[in-house]
């Protein structure tokens, strides 16, 4: 169904979603957990919103399941950064001068601007080192074992688990960096 789905068959996707279904909204719980508790996507909403990206997305040549799992996870971990960087843009007035202290202090508290400073450090990453970022990608967002990532890079799993160990220190040492409370 995958390369029926690459090669535009569009309703091959349909055929696949409810196969596929437990293991997505198991991505989306995940990614959902990690939210304030007060977030307005809930994991139907995000599986759907991914499934519209994936469906309006050029066709892609999946190589597995793990591979299409990730893809999915980086297209939810996308819709939850646009939402996020659109809800703190709001809450700054979309532009306006200015917000209330109120407004500052509910800021801190949500996990947002957390998700973003990931997405950041991840992004920067990305211009270093693609590689590493998308097997980050694929393992703390899309839940693949370090397995499935090797078998979607056809590296060996020693390789993957280095090059994941090199990344999480990279974003941690670019985290602390972004955070001088650390």
């Amino acid at each position: 169904m995958l390369q029926e789905f690459a090669e535009g068959d569009k309703s091959a996707l349909d055929r696949l979603m409810p196969l596929l279904y437990t293991e997505l909204r198991r991505l989306a719980d995940g990614y959902l957990r990690n939210e304030r508790t007060s977030h307005t996507l809930q994991p139907t909403a995000l599986v759907h919103e991914a499934y519209i990206r994936l469906v309006g997305q050029d066709h892609k040549s999946y190589q597995s399941r793990g591979h299409f799992l990730a893809v999915a996870a980086h297209v939810m971990r996308q819709i939850l950064i646009d939402h996020a960087r659109s809800r703190c843009a709001d809450k700054r007035g979309g532009g306006r001068a200015g917000y209330s202290l109120d407004e500052s202090i509910d800021t801190a508290i949500e996990r947002s601007p957390t998700l973003i400073a990931v997405d950041d450090a991840l992004q920067a990453l990305e211009a270093r080192d693609p590689r590493k970022a998308k097997l980050v990608e694929m393992r703390f967002f899309g839940g693949l074992t370090a397995e499935e990532s090797a078998g979607v890079f056809d590296l060996p799993v020693e390789k993957v688990r280095a090059e994941l160990r090199v990344a999480q220190a990279w974003l941690q040492r670019e985290l602390d960096r972004g955070n001088p409370t650390t």
